[in-house]
This record gives C-alpha cells, sequence and structure tokens, in this order.
C-alpha cells in the first residue's frame, strides 16, 4: 500500500494508532463507501449469517459515509466492549495480537480508489469496518477475537506464526458457518466482496469442509484470488470452546511452522460439505487471460 492512501501525516505512535482524520474525508471516499455498502447489500441479505447482518443493523453502518471510529466504538462498547482504532496499515504481529487482547480492533483509516473497487490486496476502512466490526458486536464472536489475541501473545517466539495465521485467516477472513437457514458467511475477507461472496456460497469450484484446528492450521491460503477451500464452523460457540480448550503448546511442538497441505486438498478424514471442482483456480483465476 503506497503512502498517498495512508490519510495520516504523523508517525504511529508505539501501538500504531493514529488519528482517523475523519473530517478529511472527501465526498468522493464517502461515495466509495456508500457505493461499496449498496454492491454488498444486493448480495448478502441471504448469504451472510445473521450474526453479521444484526451487527450491521446493530451499529448502524449505512449512516451514509465512513463511519466515525469514535462514534462507532462507544456503540461497540456498549455491546461487547470492543473499540476500533485507526492505524496506518497493517501493523507489526505483536502490536496486532495486544490491540485484539485488549479488544481494539485496529482498522485501517484510508479506503480503496475508485478503480479498485472490486479488488484491493491491502485491507482498507471498509474492509476493516463493514467486514468486521458487526460481527464483534456478538459477544460470542468478540470473546473469540480476544481469544485470538491473547493466544497470539503466547505463541510469539515459537515459529508457528503462519500456522496461527491460517486459523485467523480460515476462521476471521474467509469462515463460513453451518447456520439453521443453511451455509452461511462471517468472514470479513467474504462480506466485504460481493464477488467472493457469491463465489464461496453459490459456486461448485471450492472445497467445503468442516473445521478442524489442527488440520486447518496445517493448510496454506491464497492471499491473492478467492479461495479454494473454506472450512465451516457448526457454531459460534463450538468455535470459542475449542480454541480455549486446545492446548496449543503440544500443537505447536507438532506443526513445523510452515504448512503441509496446499489449498486446495482434501483428506480422507475431512467431513466434507463440497468437494469442489477447483475449475475457477485450474483456469488461473483473476489472473486469467
Amino acid at each position: 500500500m503506497t503512502a498517498s492512501y495512508h490519510r495520516a501525516s504523523q508517525p504511529p505512535s508505539a501501538d500504531y494508532t493514529i488519528p482517523q482524520d475523519w473530517e478529511d474525508y472527501t465526498a468522493q471516499e464517502h461515495n466509495t463507501w456508500n457505493i461499496l455498502y449498496r454492491r454488498l447489500m444486493e448480495v448478502l441479505p441471504k448469504r451472510a449469517d445473521t450474526a453479521f447482518l444484526e451487527g450491521l443493523k446493530a451499529l448502524d453502518l449505512n449512516k451514509g459515509g465512513i463511519p466515525h471510529f469514535g462514534r462507532l466504538s462507544d456503540e461497540l462498547e456498549k455491546l461487547t466492549g470492543w473499540r476500533v482504532v485507526a492505524v496506518p496499515g497493517l501493523v507489526p504481529d505483536e502490536v496486532f495480537f495486544d490491540h485484539l487482547a485488549n479488544r481494539r480492533f485496529p482498522a485501517g483509516n484510508f479506503i480503496r480508489q475508485p478503480d479498485q473497487l472490486n479488488y484491493i490486496q491491502e485491507p482498507d476502512v471498509f474492509h476493516d469496518v463493514f467486514g468486521h466490526v458487526p460481527m464483534l458486536a456478538n459477544p460470542v464472536f468478540a470473546d473469540y477475537m480476544e481469544a485470538y489475541g491473547k493466544g497470539g501473545l503466547r505463541a510469539l517466539g515459537t515459529g508457528c506464526l503462519k500456522n496461527l495465521a491460517a486459523l485467523y485467516w480460515y476462521t476471521v477472513e474467509f469462515g463460513l458457518i453451518d447456520s439453521p437457514e443453511g451455509m452461511r458467511i462471517y468472514g470479513a475477507g467474504i462480506v466485504s466482496s460481493p464477488a467472493e461472496s457469491v463465489f464461496s456460497i453459490d459456486a461448485s469450484d471450492p472445497n467445503r469442509i468442516a473445521y478442524d484446528t489442527e488440520r486447518l492450521m496445517r493448510t496454506d491460503y491464497r492471499i491473492d484470488d478467492f479461495q479454494q477451500t473454506y472450512f465451516v464452523i457448526d457454531s459460534y460457540e463450538d468455535l470459542l470452546e475449542k480454541t480455549l480448550n486446545t492446548d496449543f503448546g503440544p500443537l505447536y511442538e507438532r506443526l513445523t511452522g510452515g504448512f503441509d497441505y496446499t489449498p486446495e486438498t482434501i483428506l480422507e478424514t475431512d467431513k466434507v460439505f463440497t468437494h469442489g471442482t477447483q475449475a475457477y483456480a485450474n483456469k488461473g483465476g483473476r489472473f486469467a487471460s
């Protein structure tokens, strides 16, 4: 992400927080938020999980334009004790974990350019706030995020941060849930992308596999395109319980610090909801000519 996308003119503090500078957003930047919001709400009502949709409603993220972090945090704190803090972009692992462990969600304060409406690799304010913050209004998921942050702090120095990153990736960013209404999205990376919202639920291409902590943490993932595999949880309560009840010390000893499985791998021991065709990825994905 180039520096021109960062709104703050001053360097970040020790915890990388910066002013949001909400008053400096341009009309075009607020309009970019509105366009993205409208596009997502054309596809999410029958694909996103109820917890996400309820979070959107509770926090009223459709007031028009980029939300003001201070006012948004005041509403979120009443619900689950979380606040949103502005950062200039991606932050170091230890800083990120510390924020989560203390119920602070770090969000970029810049928004993508008009020619990036369909795709941006580095998270911006729309991805971070629209994608992540509604789930933080859910008390159980909010506890999971805090537990992940505390677990991350304990994992520093283990050599297994890539594996721990996979846990975040396949749950917080690209997680699906087997809800009473059917397969639904809760991951921020999916709900903030109109195209992947449709792909993750409707397409026959990707695998959809039941969540298993160690299996998931051994699996590589895509950072540049739609996922080839989505892991499916039974409930947020189950996700939190498995996280809190897993002794990660012995698990880290069994891991190599790398990945044993490619993103498209299906194992004989997997509970498979969908054995994907992988047609999209095999054709080159978004890089196909």
